[in-house]
């Protein structure tokens, strides 16, 4: 059986016969090298594994490995949040929070897998979307936090109420 995407990189197949990445010259089916960087899924920002496959999203199949195109596919019915609704809240590249904008990349992906990784320069207004979200992270939204400054608060309250309305759909 011939594999319908490259493990290494994640192309799909542009052909049943095809037995080489277009891309990549690896051939379909194999394991990725050990010496290149894996591909990721762009939704759930998850890393493929050693084997370039993903554990299947679908609950009948929770035992079954997939590659990086069918595993994109799961997530139409299987989807981290409501991004629909993310979506409304963006300005160009930039997501408004109350008062506050930060880089929209940077928010959905702290939304999605509860990392935050503001990196070097910040803007001001990213540093209290940032500094709330790390503080629900490490306190809760109800954390007494000691030196608390009100705009953290005010931050902390706008972020929550994002936090879990998208992930209400769930």
């Amino acid at each position: 059986m011939i594999a319908t995407a490259c493990l290494q990189c994640g192309t799909p197949s542009t052909s049943i016969a095809a037995t080489f990445c277009r891309r990549c010259g690896t051939p379909f089916g194999s394991p990725p090298r050990a010496d290149v960087e894996l591909p990721a899924c762009h939704v759930c920002y998850r890393t493929v594994d050693e084997d370039g496959r993903l554990p299947s999203l679908d609950p009948a199949h929770l035992q079954l490995r997939v590659d990086l195109p069918t595993h994109l596919a799961e997530h139409d019915r299987h989807p981290v949040g409501d991004d629909d609704w993310l979506e409304q809240l963006r300005e160009g590249d930039r997501i408004r929070i109350g008062r506050w904008t930060a880089r929209f990349d940077a928010v959905r992906r702290y939304l999605v897998t509860g990392a935050v990784e503001g990196g070097r320069g910040r803007a001001l207004e990213h540093d209290a979307i940032v500094t709330a979200m790390t503080q629900l992270r490490r306190w809760g939204p109800n954390g007494a936090i000691f030196g608390d400054e009100p705009v953290w608060a005010e931050a902390r309250a706008a972020v929550s109420e994002i936090m879990e309305r998208y992930h209400r759909r769930r």
